[in-house]
């Protein structure tokens, strides 16, 4: 022993040694540095201690695997457990083997059943890295999954398809800045293990939201086989995006582990801990809530998001279910509780975007609003209201007039902005775009919960035949309501995010919940993309870009925003009230700088006259999949024919 201060938890390389850390439970009666080498385990037991933490200098090299072993009351040193500050990780659980290895009292050795750790030089050369640093409302967020997004793409090399290298190529990233995203916002990158049960279907959890190690990205999206090849290949993502123009925010779950409930599989923290790092009610439908009342939990997520933003530079996060981990003593949500009060005061993570999931499944976990500056926020008040608009359900425009200018009702009661509102339609946990419109019922067999799972409440118009049809009125009825919605996305004050593979038309074949799978089910479609909606995407991010008056970054005034019922009058309380009431002009003020713009949208389902605002106007964009530029000069002004269901935007000429 020795009273000594112990160095960082994790393996650390001082010049030649290196130390290697670890807090367990207090009834830890030895702790044991496991290397293996070739197929051989060698134990060396950690020499010194100071309180829950136990560390000594170990004999390791990069490359090897390593893990941890404890004996004591309460203790199983037949378990070997991954370092939960493991800087990279080999390997997944397999549950196939030696089912019920993991469990308590399963008397199986799990070394061959278990991930290890992987001992990593992680130096890295950022000379030139150049952090875009976008501005909150100039912010386009494509949400993405870091396989899914170029498995299928067929202008980048096979070898590199699917991985961190992958999503660096310049066919990648030159479609990102095509289309005008200026942040990929990825689906889990954490390393993380398939459940047991999704693995005897022969199923995976490829999503990912089934977290084992918090500092190491996930081995199976690197190019290379080398061990540990995952650590410099995803920073080299990182600095490619960069140089691209492109942020990145990473989707993390701090909310729970891949451990499961009380008696699940023992695999990290339950082994050195037991249940003390987990809370006693569940808020996360996953079997166990990290604890961030915990010292230790609350450290290993702190240090956790700090490694990732001085360590592979990335720009922000986006926490799901983040009201589980920002519930206080008492169990309910707390704006000042220990997690957010820690990263409000943080000098690192204070200035990184931050983005909260603001729900979880427990008693008062809906809390969209509610987080503190500067969090923005995923409104699933937004998406629901967008789809009901265009699918025939009717509802009074006020409502649709607060979602389009930044969600006031939401978010200006806490001093917040329109920014602080993420809008979306589509994310991965549900129907894409292109299925919003071809289904209303789900199609989720294939998941093995015998189409029990996944929301039924889908908010989505089939446009009159369930699934594909050859029907060119449907067809092109269905591209109509696409546009509708991107456009309403697009034109919305906020900050907007496109679901990857959205502008391209990606199909699920109607199942809204395919977390389980991985195959060309949920990769993007490259081959069978819809060019003409790229193009059309393009336009809207385009104008969004070149019109300020489309993304303001604080609240519109009644001067810079009127509207207007379709024969050019002032809307009145009862048409707003109305839910018979269709059609809307926005007319934006462009402060001189810029032309103002007129946004109409007729959701109803015959062709109307709409009076356009006083003046000369030229037409910037319409939904109809026909639409073309109208020739140079070409000045709209007094009435105007709309086919039902459909945007124009105007600029005053």
């Amino acid at each position: 022993m020795t009273t000594e201060t112990p160095p960082p938890l994790g393996l650390t390389k001082n010049d030649v040694p290196w130390t290697f850390a670890v807090a367990t439970a207090p009834d830890a009666r030895a702790v044991f540095f496991c290397v293996e080498r070739s197929g051989t385990e060698t134990r060396a037991e950690l020499p010194n201690r100071l309180g829950a933490i136990w560390w000594g200098v170990v004999d390791v090299q990069p490359g090897d695997r390593y893990g941890i072993r404890v004996e004591g009351p309460g203790f199983d040193p037949k378990k070997l457990l991954l370092d939960p500050w493991a800087r990279a990780v080999d390997g997944t659980v397999n549950w196939l083997d030696k089912p019920g290895c993991l469990l308590p009292g399963s008397n199986v050795d799990t070394g061959p059943y278990v991930p290890w750790g992987i001992v990593v030089d992680d130096r890295f050369d950022w000379t030139d890295d150049r952090p875009p640093r976008t501005a909150w409302v100039d912010t386009v967020l494509y949400e993405v999954h870091v396989k899914g997004a170029t498995m299928a793409h067929p202008g980048i090399p096979e070898a590199i398809r699917g991985t961190y290298a992958g999503l660096a190529h310049p066919a990648f990233t030159g479609h990102l800045q095509r289309v005008g995203v200026t942040a990929v916002e990825l689906l889990p990158i954490h390393h993380h293990v398939a459940e047991e049960r999704l693995a005897t279907l022969g199923l995976t959890n490829y999503w990912g939201y089934n977290t084992l190690g918090f500092f190491a990205p996930h081995q199976a999206y690197a190019s290379e086989s080398t061990r540990g090849a995952q650590v410099g290949e995803c920073k080299a993502m990182v600095k490619a995006l960069h140089a691209a123009g492109i942020e990145v925010i990473l989707d993390v779950v701090y909310n729970h582990t891949c451990e499961g409930g009380h008696g699940g599989p023992t695999v990290s923290l339950r082994g050195l801990h037991g249940d003390a790092l987990y809370r006693e009610v569940d808020t996360t439908g996953c079997g166990n809530t990290l604890d961030l009342r915990h010292p230790l939990a609350l450290r290993l997520v702190l240090d956790s998001l700090r490694m990732w933003v001085e360590e592979y530079h990335v720009d922000g996060f986006r926490f799901d279910l983040a009201t589980a981990v920002a519930r206080g003593t008492n169990g309910d949500f707390d704006q000042r509780g220990l997690f957010l009060a820690a990263i409000g005061q943080d000098p690192v993570l204070s200035q990184v975007k931050l983005i909260a999931e603001p729900w979880d499944v427990g008693d008062g976990g809906y809390q969209l609003g509610f987080f503190p500056a500067p969090w923005a926020e995923w409104n699933d008040r937004y998406r629901g209201l967008v789809r009901d608009h265009w699918r025939d359900a009717p509802r009074p425009l006020g409502a649709l007039a607060r979602r389009i200018t930044g969600n006031p009702d939401l978010f200006a009661r806490s001093g917040r902005w329109p920014w602080s509102s993420i809008n979306f339609v589509t994310a991965h946990d549900g129907f894409t775009m292109a299925d919003l419109v071809t289904y209303e019922l789900k199609r989720n067999k294939a998941n093995g919960e015998n189409n029990a799972d996944g929301t039924s409440d889908n908010r989505s118009w089939n446009h009159g035949v369930e699934g594909p049809t050859l029907d060119a009125k449907i067809v092109a009825s269905r591209a109509r309501t696409v546009r509708n919605l991107l456009a309403t996305l697009l034109f919305s004050h906020g900050t907007p995010m496109i679901l990857g593979g959205d502008e391209l038309g990606r199909t699920q074949l109607g199942n809204n919940n395919a977390y389980c799978h991985d195959s060309s089910l949920v990769w993007i479609d490259w081959v069978n993309a819809d060019h003409a909606l790229t193009d059309f995407t393009a336009t809207l991010t385009r104008l969004r870009r070149e019109h300020r008056a489309l993304h303001r970054a604080t609240w519109l005034n009644d001067d810079e925003a009127q509207w207007f019922a379709p024969d050019g009058t002032a809307m009145t309380v009862d048409r707003w009230d109305d839910p018979n009431t269709a059609g809307l002009t926005l007319l934006l003020d462009g402060h001189g700088d810029e032309p103002d713009l007129a946004l109409l949208m007729y959701e109803g389902p015959a062709s109307i006259e709409f009076t356009l605002p006083k003046g000369e106007w030229t037409m910037l964009l319409s939904t109809d999949p026909a639409w073309v530029v109208p020739p140079n000069g070409t000045v709209f002004e007094g009435v105007e024919t709309f086919e039902p269901r459909t945007i124009h935007l105007y600029a005053r000429a």
